[in-house]
């Protein structure tokens, strides 16, 4: 998908690195940073492109990098409870995404790309 720096597109680029900034520095995010670190050692760059809170866990979809989506569940009241962390690829993700979850994608890969850049 083509970025043509709509308004859409700059909401969701703040949002984005808003998200990012959160997950590399606030003390909330630090067990979902580790879980990533852990599971991605490659990881050089990361947002939160979809998060859903549900009773007893956090459902993320994260994009690492600029090449793989993780799924992860973390359950948010018991740290002992090993997190599920699945691993698609950038086109299996895209299977079936709406309109507005595609632009965030593209966003947030032309953000990744600008990151590996000036920190990879």
């Amino acid at each position: 998908m083509k970025l043509i720096g709509s308004k859409t597109e700059q909401e969701i680029r703040e949002l984005l690195i808003k998200s990012n900034q959160l997950l590399f520095k606030s003390e909330e995010k630090k067990r979902l940073l580790e879980v990533i670190k852990c599971s991605y050692p490659e990881m050089i760059t990361a947002y939160i492109i979809y998060w859903i809170p549900e009773q007893g866990e956090d459902i993320y979809k994260i994009l690492i990098n600029d090449s793989i989506i993780s799924e992860i569940e973390l359950e948010r009241n018991n740290s002992e409870i090993m997190p599920k962390v699945e691993t698609i690829t950038i086109s299996q993700y895209l299977r079936g995404l709406s309109k507005q979850n595609q632009i965030k994608l593209a966003v947030a890969l032309d953000l990744a790309k600008h990151d590996l850049k000036y920190k990879g």
